[in-house]
């Protein structure tokens, strides 16, 4: 993660995104969750996660991770342009692996990393 005061690089961002999707990777197995897939990747887009629900529905989650809230809750980057992407991606997701899960849900993880302190995760189930 960038120094305070430097600008991030590409690196950097990707870093930070990976370790907010391993955060909420790590929530999801805790609240006994299976994951069943990270950056599922697809010509139209990308899925950050699918997560297998222990009432047997498919989650698909967009992880939105930040190292402050100064330009709003990491959760707000969430717009009704990404959701219909994430929900068209679902759709071609749910065609690629037929018979799986009973229901689907839309989930929003919120990362929020600051220095000297553990990753705060906050889930939004439903969330879209």
């Amino acid at each position: 993660m960038p120094a305070r005061g430097r600008r991030a690089t590409g690196a950097d961002r990707r870093a930070l995104g990976a370790a907010g999707e391993q955060a909420a990777a790590d929530w999801y197995e805790a609240s006994g969750h299976r994951v069943l897939d990270r950056n599922w990747r697809v010509r139209e887009g990308e899925l950050d996660l699918v997560v297998l629900a222990p009432d047997g529905a498919i989650v698909f989650c967009e992880v939105k991770t930040r190292t402050s809230d100064r330009f709003g809750a990491p959760v707000e980057a969430v717009t009704a342009t990404k959701q219909r992407r994430i929900r068209t991606l679902a759709a071609q997701w749910l065609a690629a692996h037929p018979g799986v899960g009973r229901g689907i849900r839309f989930d929003v993880a919120s990362v929020l990393v600051v220095p000297d302190a553990p990753l705060l995760v906050e889930v939004v189930q439903a969330g879209f």
